[in-house]
């Protein structure tokens, strides 16, 4: 028989009673207590996800209204510089008609660039 190993004079001490069925109730708690926090946390991420799904169909709906405006601008800058240069043909037409001598002007008009023309 093999040798016993410790001291043989130990105080062995009683266990006590323990409650278990306070243990219980408070661990039930905690648990209840938990799934709440985590329904609650769920009703939270349900709503978030609700917001976000009407702010990136809102962020759509922005970046489609962008981009019309920015082609309408295009257009627009587009339009005013042949405006702009129509108007400076047109001008360097007149100018060029006013400083031709009175013979060459019947062959301009020919061609259809009539000063009274626009």
């Amino acid at each position: 028989m093999p040798r016993q190993k410790g001291s043989k004079n130990a105080v062995r001490t009683k266990k006590a009673n323990i409650d278990y069925a306070a243990i219980v109730a408070e661990k039930t708690a905690a648990k209840e207590q938990i799934e709440t926090e985590i329904a609650a946390l769920s009703d939270n991420i349900s709503v978030l996800k609700e917001q976000l799904k009407s702010k990136k169909s809102a962020l759509k709906v922005a970046v489609k209204e962008l981009s019309k405006a920015e082609a309408k601008k295009v257009a627009a800058e587009k339009k005013a510089a042949e405006e702009s240069k129509k108007a400076e043909a047109e001008s360097v037409l007149k100018k060029l008609l006013a400083t031709m001598p009175r013979s060459a002007t019947p062959i301009a008009t020919a061609c259809g660039m009539s000063s009274s023309r626009r």
